[in-house]
């Protein structure tokens, strides 16, 4: 019962205005920062990944300065659109099925909320929270910001791949292996989805 709340919230920031999410996932002033993850090189990112993104941290093992999620959220409210951190919040939170990891200050739902309030126009966020949607069972949503996604950057081969993956689990076959066969014209190595399309008979090509 106590991830109920959570639930809920999750549900609601999905549907909710921009001003409903601020209230409840906060607002983005920070102490330090908030910086954006794409100007690395412009702005120093490695002063808050030294501490509080060590490789530990990225693999979900634990956490450096304090607890895993306390170096998580600490990441995320600096760099909002950390795109790495955002992955292993997601990560962490279905490995150990909690919608809110502890230590952290909000569901893992108001992370990305934040993100995409802080950088509409990243696709890397969209592209994880996409995933991190799909896992969750919330295909239509997932579609969407794979949609996003591949606007903001229609050349990126993985952003594809993974469009192609969610349209798959929609049972959108055209869609699927439309993006299934950009990603792999842009080089992308993996042949999950191109199998997945041939196992359900949507593969329009002769297999090799």
């Amino acid at each position: 019962m106590k991830l109920l709340p959570y639930l809920l919230a999750g549900t609601v920031l999905l549907t909710s205005t921009g001003a409903q999410a601020l209230n409840y996932c906060g607002e983005l002033k920070n102490h330090y920062g908030p910086l954006d993850y794409r100007k690395r090189g412009q702005v120093n990112l490695e002063i808050v990944e030294g501490a509080h993104f060590t490789p530990e941290v990225e693999a979900g093992i634990k956490g450096n300065t304090s607890y895993l999620g306390g170096d998580l959220d600490y990441t995320l409210r600096a760099i909002p659109n950390h795109a790495r951190a955002l992955a292993t919040l997601a990560m962490v939170s279905l490995r150990d099925k909690q919608v809110k990891v502890p230590a952290t200050k909000w569901p893992v739902e108001c992370y990305f909320n934040r993100a995409i309030r802080f950088a509409p126009d990243d696709a890397a966020v969209r592209a994880t929270y996409g995933s991190y949607l799909l896992s969750l069972g919330k295909t239509n949503e997932a579609v969407n910001m794979f949609t996003t996604a591949v606007e903001l950057q229609p050349e990126n081969p993985t952003i594809n791949y993974n469009a192609g993956l969610a349209y798959l689990r929609k049972k959108d076959y055209d869609k699927a292996r439309l993006h299934a066969k950009k990603a792999y014209e842009l080089g992308f190595p993996l042949p999950g989805l191109k199998n997945k399309l041939v196992a359900a008979g949507k593969w329009d090509e002769p297999v090799r």
